[in-house]
């Protein structure tokens, strides 16, 4: 947020958006909110969930292999999915993630022609961040503004 404006920055207020988006997150693992963005409008959202029409870990637990919930796809991989469903392109969009993507959604982010890479939550996939770099992705790290207002509380994380 601008020091000199109550307006929030249009990075600030699409992460706002994508934390209430993580929301419908049905992992508890992690609830992971992205949403995909170009000239300021939004194209798609996602959300971590199970396969549309499967059950969801909530519902009916987690299904580990390697230490990793694979009954849900990713925040990041709905949000393509439905951009291609309904024949929506990304190409030069920038997604907002609440956590860095993993190696399999930098790389559905460099094929979908994603170019910039907006993200809260660190996650330790140093591979991932290579990728991107090297496709020509913007990477950048977001965190939450701090407000000066007594009366405001609330922070997106």
């Amino acid at each position: 947020m601008d020091a000199h404006s109550p307006r929030p920055s249009w990075d600030d207020y699409f992460m706002g958006i994508t934390f209430q988006v993580a929301l419908r997150s049905t992992c508890d693992r992690a609830h992971v909110g992205s949403t995909i963005v170009r000239d300021r409008r939004i194209l798609t959202t996602g959300y971590n969930g199970a396969p549309a029409g499967l059950p969801h870990c909530d519902e009916i637990g987690h299904l580990m292999i390697g230490g990793h919930c694979v009954r849900t796809l990713h925040a990041e991989q709905n949000a393509i999915i439905q951009a291609a469903l309904h024949g929506v392109s990304a190409a030069g969009a920038t997604i907002y993630v609440t956590h860095q993507p993993c190696l399999t959604c930098a790389k559905m982010i460099i094929n979908a022609g994603i170019k910039r890479v907006v993200y809260a939550g660190h996650y330790p996939d140093e591979n991932a961040v290579a990728f991107l770099r090297d496709a020509g992705v913007e990477l950048q790290h977001w965190s939450a503004p701090i407000h000066d207002e007594v009366t405001d509380n609330e922070s997106p994380n």
